[in-house]
């Protein structure tokens, strides 16, 4: 806002209302009242459907209560601290800075400032010589001036101070004596840091070059805003606001849409669950569409919850790098996103290669992992031109009591990843949009890394489908929320504006700020959240050019979602090695908010139908084919796994459970709650290379009648697969290194996977296999790793194109097939055990083997057909 007036002075009452199909709650704000009103109503019908329809009402007011607008995780400043003050001070500065053309006036002005006349320029601070000696340039010296403006001359320490005139000759030699210890090298016994008379030694003085690089791209990232300057006027208002400020002054709106009323439904959804043969029509689009898509990863975060550390070296690991199910997790992004590859290739005989944007961070060295992973692992056989790795910057964590940065230690502030909402304004700057472009790419899936089962199905298929055929800005895949989850939900929002027109969207409102949209997340309340509206998954489509529209602007809209949370600690170690827990938080930006600017705005109020014509949609799906998180630790001794490893291994089980139910294989049922396997474990452990689908009507026409035992392993990394009339009592485990074709070396020496050629092949008819399998009691089995000991096991190893088929016999024992690239292994039951045949693949089946499946769209479905060419 240009004023610095807030805007509860501007106006007298404003309104908000939440709506549910339960109740309606009113907040009605007057400014010249200190308390807020709740108004609860009844509505006057409930709908059959998933969600009600949003627009139900009812006039009739039922009760009346008064409550706080002090937000919760508000906690009051140092009594001294004046925040509005403070406020008004660096707008003022602000303001002329942003009037400032060059270098050269912007230092005029920051110069005068009175907090860095005092600081640089007293006579008791020798900071402003100290600089003489480091030969900064122009723009570094007025980056520090920035900060001291903002505030946060604490950062700098005290290293930087003359001794005071004052002291007494005696005590001025002890302070000498302490400094000359402190800096005295027990080896050799010279000065390991001092390099100038005023204690800048060279510790500090890499500090301050990597400070400097830190603030550096606050001030170029967030210009939009207003550089550091803004950066902090942005943390103080989001810290002094009462819950209905931050309603009525939000952060993430845009301007345009300035509103005197607001109204929060639940919104219509597009369920994936009830209407089957729209999912089918909307996945089969999704294929179609594939060559005009993108991928993007925001994989920037900090996975503090997590708790990964390398066993090695000891070092702090970020999320992208846990190893899941026998890989990393960016590996089972990357499968996943191979595996729709792989569908398209089989329709439709043509290769597709998606353009992947990664961003990371260099918080726990995130882009050197992910940048040495993919490059150990030849880019995934997809080329290096196909990947796009750019790095969000870090942003000061800052106290919850007053605003204050976070300081390790001097030139040593305590930095964070400043939320995945900055992926679009970072993709702006980075070139990302135009990158895309250059691939013929109008639409990308986003999905986070640590989210392992949302591609299962039609899920990430139908989502894309929906947002490129029908033209859409923004796409949300939800599913029902968990009570208590640590998600935000997706809403319906309407509101009227000062100019009286009325506007409608699908947004999301992140749970850290529930309370102060008076919303009840107990599951016990007949107003719980559960009920009422879906979850966000931050699993999205989004239109590039749209987005592009919106990251380029130069305001806060580029900034989508801006929130402080400081409802947890901050945790951080100084420089003595001293660990230290300070409740905080930092700027953070939502990715998924950057809906908030394709609202739709009518002249009238809309009652009926109004979803239809938005340029955002929701589709909603059984929540075990949507989101199951691997992003905490699950504590020893703990018994909740939502959330953790342990727990989304069981929904990954559960899934493969509803897969082969339905090919009349008998299997143990997952039943219950998680909690019900803490110590036990799953009752099997089953795991499939997405390729056998994705989509289950695929997989499902792979697999044939059989039974699988309680305490069964079935492990299959292989595309071109039969299962029919297979028993499993124990582990059978099929590897295959061709498990979607083969590599070639490209014109410019890259490694290329070439869908459908040379591919290993497996065929089990009629087979029986009896083995002691997995060791269940084993302490030190992490099933979530798909790290477990075993007593025995048939594995099948698959080497470049080799086949292997097995019929009417018994596998009983440990067994281990390995077949020779080039070559085909049949096992049948010979006059004296096993029959082993191995044989090489004649010439003319190389590229295409000796059977294959062959796929096609028949009407909205994808049905195969098992096709064995004739051998001589």
């Amino acid at each position: 806002m240009a004023s610095s007036t807030p805007l509860l002075q501007q106006h007298n009452n404003l309104l908000f209302t939440f709506r549910s199909k339960y109740t309606k709650s009113l907040f009605f704000f007057n400014s010249y009242n200190s308390s807020l009103n709740y108004v609860t109503k009844p509505l006057t019908s409930t709908s059959s459907s998933l969600f009600s329809s949003p627009f139900q009402s009812s006039r009739s007011l039922l009760r009346l209560t008064r409550v706080s607008t002090a937000p919760v995780e508000y906690v009051p400043p140092a009594p001294d601290f004046d925040f509005h003050k403070e406020i008004a001070r660096l707008k003022a500065l602000k303001s002329k800075l942003d009037n400032c053309t060059n270098l050269k006036d912007r230092i005029r002005v920051i110069d005068s400032d009175s907090r860095v006349n005092s600081f640089f320029y007293s006579h008791k601070n020798s900071f402003s010589r100290v600089l003489e000696t480091l030969h900064l340039d122009k723009y570094e010296v007025f980056l520090l001036k920035c900060a001291v403006a903002a505030g946060q001359q604490h950062v700098f320490g005290d290293v930087c101070t003359e001794v005071d005139a004052t002291r007494s000759s005696l005590k001025s030699a002890f302070y000498a004596l302490a400094e000359m210890i402190e800096n005295w090298d027990v080896n050799d016994g010279i000065g390991r840091r001092g390099v100038n008379v005023y204690g800048l030694g060279t510790e500090e003085f890499e500090a301050l070059r990597s400070m400097l690089k830190i603030i550096a791209e606050v001030e170029r990232f967030y210009d939009c805003i207003g550089g550091i300057i803004g950066y902090q006027i942005m943390v103080l208002e989001l810290l002094a606001q009462s819950s209905f400020e931050r309603l009525c002054l939000s952060h993430n709106s845009n301007k345009s849409l300035t509103r005197e009323i607001v109204e929060i439904h639940p919104p219509s959804v597009l369920d994936l669950s009830q209407d089957l043969e729209f999912a089918s029509q909307a996945a089969i689009w999704g294929i179609e569409g594939l060559p005009n898509m993108g991928e993007i990863y925001p994989l920037g975060g900090s996975a503090d919850r997590l708790g990964l550390v390398d066993s090695n070296s000891g070092e702090c690991l970020p999320a992208a790098m846990l190893p899941y199910c026998g890989r990393t997790l960016l590996e089972g992004l990357i499968r996943d996103l191979q595996a729709r590859e792989y569908l398209y290739f089989k329709l439709y005989g043509k290769q597709c290669i998606t353009p992947v944007a990664i961003m990371t961070s260099a918080a726990k060295s995130n882009h050197e992992h992910v940048t040495s992973l993919c490059e150990g692992l030849c880019w995934f056989g997809r080329g290096r031109s196909k990947f796009k790795l750019f790095e969000q910057p870090l942003v000061p964590a800052v106290s919850a009591e007053d605003g204050q940065w976070l300081a390790s230690g001097p030139f040593r502030p305590v930095c964070k990843p400043g939320g995945h909402g900055v992926i679009w304004k970072l993709a702006y700057n980075e070139g990302v949009f135009e990158w895309f472009h250059d691939h013929g790419r109008r639409g990308a899936t986003v999905r986070q890394v640590s989210n392992v089962v949302a591609a299962t199905d039609v899920t990430l298929l139908a989502l894309a489908g929906i947002g490129l055929r029908q033209g859409k800005k923004l796409g949300f895949a939800s599913c029902k929320r968990n009570a208590g989850a640590t998600e935000g939900i997706n809403v319906l929002i309407e509101k009227k504006n000062l100019e009286g027109k009325w506007a409608y969207g699908i947004s999301c409102i992140e749970y850290t700020e529930f309370d102060k949209f008076g919303m009840t997340d107990n599951p016990l309340s007949s107003c719980s959240l559960q009920d009422e509206f879906p979850a966000n998954t931050n699993i999205l489509y989004v239109d590039l050019p749209a987005a592009e529209l919106v990251a380029s602007s130069n305001d806060e809209t580029s900034l989508p979602g801006m929130v402080l949370n400081v409802e947890k600690a901050i945790t951080f170690v100084d420089q003595f090695g001293s660990k230290h827990s300070v409740r905080g938080g930092r700027l953070e930006c939502t990715m998924q908010n950057l809906a908030d600017n394709f609202f739709h705005t009518c002249s009238s109020r809309c009652y009926d139908g109004v979803e239809d014509g938005l340029d955002t949609f929701i589709v909603y799906n059984e929540r075990k084919k949507v989101t199951s998180s691997a992003k905490k630790k699950r504590r020893q001794g703990d018994k909740l796994l939502h959330q953790t490893p342990d727990g989304s291994l069981l929904d990954i089980m559960r899934n493969v459970y509803d897969i082969l139910s339905h090919c009349e294989i008998e299997l143990p049922k997952i039943e219950g709650s998680n909690e019900k396997y803490v110590d036990s474990g799953p009752p099997f452990l089953i795991l499939f290379h997405p390729a056998l689908g994705p989509l289950w009507e695929v997989t499902r026409q792979k697999f044939h009648r059989g039974s699988i035992s309680r305490g069964s392993e079935l492990q299959i990394e292989v595309a071109e697969f039969l299962w029919r009339d297979v028993q499993l009592d124990g582990s059978l485990i099929i590897l295959a290194e061709n498990i979607l074709g083969s590599t070639r070396i490209d014109e410019n020496g890259e490694t290329i996977l070439q869908y459908g050629k040379r591919c290993g092949r497996c065929k089990l008819e009629n087979v029986k296999i009896l083995n002691d399998g997995i060791d269940w009691n084993a302490r030190e089995n992490l099933y979530w790793k798909h790290d477990v000991q075993r007593f025995e096991a048939v594995k099948v190893m698959l080497h470049g194109n080799a086949e292997f088929e097995a019929a009417n016999v018994i596998l009983q024992g440990n067994h281990v097939f390995e077949v020779p690239d080039g070559y085909k292994m049949k096992i049948t039951t010979g006059d004296s055990g096993l029959a082993v045949e191995l044989k090489p693949i004649e010439n003319k089946l190389m590229e295409s083997g000796s059977w294959f499946w062959d796929y096609k769209i028949m009407g909205k479905h994808v049905q195969l057909e098992l096709v064995e060419l004739q051998e001589d």
